[in-house]
């Protein structure tokens, strides 16, 4: 199908609007922008340090290679899930929220995600950090600031400068991933790591498990990406746009860590940046890898800090029923979230952010329920049939807060917590199952089951078809909550 892109043409390059439902007139964009985003964002440094984590915990290449693709599949298929909602609601991702916990309940699962995101950027900040002070010659705190100050600006700018970016990255991406795979296959011998098959179902399920988290992660905020995208866009298409450039995107980087740990020889851990880089050469190769990876890391953390930003405001809108956002008011937001991320970055970039990575890690089981509820209702028991202006109502079919909903979300939490492993908590029947975290799995599939079951008896009453809010001018007003707009036109 094709997708109109000429209503693009006069838009500016700040964005506009924020948590708004995007109108008709103002959506644009090419399903090919959602691959390349998602492609840029994955062929990136932590991508490789994940999938690195296979072989340095104990795996082998070949089955380490397998299970890893295994777990991109089957996180990309959940990440893609949420992505095909943005074109079709035309909202941020966490605002559908409201519809599983209510307008107020909402704000449990978003909390957790904005502190998540936040730890992310900071882990990223800091090998960003080291990269630019390798290429600039400076200090790695003087490197984060650097970094920070860029993530602020392309924040700042929002959507359409976000997609240029991620076009940007995945294009010099894959001209270094190419070059690094050619280095590297010309100092090892792949064939012999390959043949060294020692078959363990701890490392494997471990290689399976780093990578469906990883790609489960992206839940939370991928619509906030094909929100702009026209509504006729196919939901089919906008899936496997995005989950292929994130699948695909994911899978090489980590492939690439897998060998470059496997060759290594015990060298790799705790000097990532430097060891990657230390493949493709010295003096211009390695200042144009420096810079490849700091590259990389700002279409990532771009997303997080967006998608933080997101949240907040979602947080605030829910219970002031209305929330207009300034361009000032949206730096300010962008300034305290990249602020934090880059204290946290600057503090830990020695010791502490390892235990503090391991406590975010175990905040990814607080949303991993949020992912199947939400997946569970959209396409299961609403199907699509949404009231969009009552997600700005407590008084309306929502309600302030969806006991069903949340009460599911609590017993999914609760029942990960024997099966997480992670330096901040190991649960009880870790040991027993070779110490792999398959909590994500529990996380998806009993909370799923439970939801469906109970909301078929008891979830409210549904719309007959997606309800969405009256016709706009196509001339934007001060970036206000678009449901709570659409209640007051109502």
């Amino acid at each position: 199908m094709a997708v109109n892109t000429d209503r693009a043409g006069n838009k500016p390059l700040i964005e506009r609007r924020s948590i708004d439902y995007i109108p008709e007139a103002e959506r644009h964009g090419r399903l090919f922008s959602q691959f390349t985003l998602w492609m840029g964002a994955n062929l990136q440094i932590t991508a490789i340090v994940t999938g690195a984590l296979a072989v340095v915990l104990g795996g082998d290449v070949f089955w380490s290679l397998i299970g890893l693709l295994i777990g991109q599949l089957l996180g990309g298929g959940v990440m893609a899930l949420h992505a095909a909602q943005g074109p079709k609601l035309g909202l941020p991702q966490m605002i559908s929220s409201r519809v599983q916990f209510g307008v107020y309940g909402a704000a449990i699962p978003i909390v957790l995600v904005c502190l998540m995101y936040l730890g992310f950027t900071a882990t990223g900040t800091v090998l960003s950090g080291q990269a630019l002070g390798q290429l600039f010659g400076v200090s790695d705190s003087a490197g984060i600031l650097l970094f920070a100050s860029v993530i602020v600006l392309v924040t700042v700018l929002g959507y359409r400068v976000i997609h240029f970016i991620g076009r940007v990255a995945s294009l010099i991406g894959v001209i270094a991933f190419v070059f690094l795979f050619w280095r590297l296959m010309s100092q090892t011998d792949v064939g012999a790591l390959l043949q060294i098959r020692h078959f363990s179902w701890s490392s494997f399920l471990l290689a399976v498990s780093l990578a469906a988290s990883w790609q489960i992660a992206f839940g939370p905020y991928v619509a906030d990406y094909s929100r702009y995208l026209p509504s006729n866009t196919s939901a089919v298409k906008t899936f496997f746009a995005a989950g292929a450039g994130s699948v695909i995107g994911a899978q090489v980087a980590m492939i690439l860590g897998v060998f470059a740990a496997a060759s290594a020889n015990g060298q790799f851990a705790g000097h990532e940046v430097a060891y990657i880089v230390g493949l493709g050469g010295t003096g211009a190769t390695a200042a144009l890898l420096y810079f490849s990876i700091a590259f990389g890391k700002v279409t990532i953390s771009t997303l997080n800090s967006y998608g933080s930003f997101m949240c907040i405001a979602t947080i605030i809108s829910g219970f002031k029923g209305h929330l207009t956002v300034t361009r000032m008011q949206r730096l300010v937001f962008v300034l305290v979230i990249v602020g934090a991320a880059t204290l946290i970055a600057l503090l830990g970039q020695h010791s502490f952010l390892g235990a503090f990575k391991s406590f975010i890690l175990f905040l990814l089981a607080f949303f991993t329920p949020w992912s199947a509820i939400n997946l569970v209702d959209y396409y299961c028991i609403t199907r699509e049939r949404y009231d969009v202006p009552a997600l700005a109502d407590p008084k309306g079919r929502y309600g302030r807060w969806n006991l069903l909903g949340i009460s599911v979300y609590v017993f999914g939490v609760l029942v990960q917590l024997p099966f997480i492993s992670t330096k901040f908590y190991t649960g009880p029947l870790v040991a027993a199952l070779g110490d792999v975290d398959i909590s994500w799995i529990i996380g998806l599939v009993l909370p799923a089951a439970v939801y469906y079951v109970c909301a078929k008896k008891w979830h409210s009453a549904v719309p007959d078809q997606l309800i969405l809010p009256v016709a706009q001018s196509s001339q934007v007003q001060p970036e206000t909550s678009g449901a709570g707009r659409a209640a007051a036109q109502a």
